[in-house]
């Protein structure tokens, strides 16, 4: 199997993550400073909720290309 390291492969799962954010709809960005995402200026609490939120979902859109790939990785492998 095929470690992160691999160039080849790194391609592949950026390719992957950004076939997975392009069927997302609506890119979510992180908020900066507590404003922005509809989060109320002064509440540094509510906006960096928000903001962990959105990394999760990230992390888990590349946990899923990682997990596609490997897929990938291992039919063609039993394939061959």
């Amino acid at each position: 199997m095929s470690s992160l390291a691999d160039p080849d492969r790194r391609q592949r799962i950026h390719e992957l993550v950004l076939a997975l954010l392009g069927r997302q709809g609506e890119l979510e960005l992180l908020a900066g400073d507590g404003v922005g995402g509809g989060v109320t200026e002064g509440d540094p609490g509510l906006w960096l909720e928000r903001n962990r939120r959105v990394v999760l979902r990230y992390q888990a859109l590349v946990r899923s290309a990682i997990t596609l790939d490997a897929l990938i990785d291992q039919d063609v492998s039993r394939n061959q």
